[in-house]
């Protein structure tokens, strides 16, 4: 009955159903997008009147991609503990959908270590991210120094899937050097590609934050490979002219002084 009612006050239909699923129409969408910004504004409101009487209180939104998991959540722990009054909502996905959601501004900041080359952001880089040749530990090349990128041409090689930041890094890297690797799997999360790895079904290349605080595990091997690891950074992002609300900033400020503690 309300969205009958709202389709009658814009004066143009808000949807459209093909089959058994609903679809916004250019003025649904309009609508959409004018009342995200109205709870947003009423948000930031709420935030800044909170600021104004000494308290840091709100909603955190934030989006990373999915490797990120493996220290974003330690450092939410003590800004959690530093600022109780802040409510945070933390997900995770793969570059492609991230920048997706970066596009529609649906979340306060963005944490992502490829950064779009054809929109319009403000981005500040807050951490290393190394990406290193990962194998299993009794892998013959984990005894071995200097290990040229030709070598790998015949290992089977565990991916990521398409729409994945690593995987259009490493196929860069390889692109570049003219070697072509036999992909033997394409998994859709680190933690898979590391049961894999250690299962015996072939190398990989990720980060080496999937590796946890320690950076070493019983089962994988680091491989001394010429050319790795891949120096790359972690940034976070929101778009260019968008006003951090108070919570946002907080957070932002934080993960600029906090980061350089966090290990790798």
């Amino acid at each position: 009955m309300q969205v009958k009612q709202l389709t009658k006050a814009v004066g143009l239909p808000l949807f459209e159903q093909i089959g058994k699923r609903l679809y916004l129409t250019d003025a649904g969408r309009e609508l959409l997008a004018t009342c995200r910004e109205i709870f947003d504004r009423l948000d930031a409101f709420e935030m800044a009147v909170a600021d104004l009487k000494g308290l840091k209180q709100g909603r955190l939104r934030l989006s990373a991609v999915t490797t990120t998991k493996y220290f974003v959540p330690r450092m939410l722990g003590p800004f959690c503990k530093l600022y109780p009054g802040i409510d945070v909502e933390f997900k995770t996905t793969n570059h492609e959908r991230l920048l997706a959601r970066l596009s529609e501004n649906l979340d306060d900041l963005y944490i992502l270590s490829q950064l779009p080359e054809h929109m319009d952001i403000s981005y500040h880089l807050f951490m290393e991210n190394p990406l290193v040749v990962l194998a299993p530990i009794a892998h013959p090349l984990a005894f071995e120094k200097n290990i040229s990128l030709q070598r790998l041409r015949g290992e089977p090689f565990i991916m990521r899937e398409p729409g994945s930041g690593t995987r259009s890094s490493v196929q860069k890297l390889f692109d570049e050097h003219g070697v072509q690797v036999r992909v033997r799997l394409e998994l859709g999360s680190n933690e898979a590609i590391k049961q894999a790895i250690a299962g015996g079904l072939g190398i990989s290349i990720l980060s080496r934050h999937t590796l946890g605080p320690e950076g070493t595990t019983n089962e994988l091997a680091i491989l001394d490979v010429e050319g790795f690891p891949i120096l790359r950074h972690w940034y976070v992002v929101y778009l260019a002219g968008k006003q951090l609300s108070v919570v946002a900033n907080t957070f932002f400020q934080y993960l600029l002084n906090e980061a350089k503690q966090v290990a790798i």
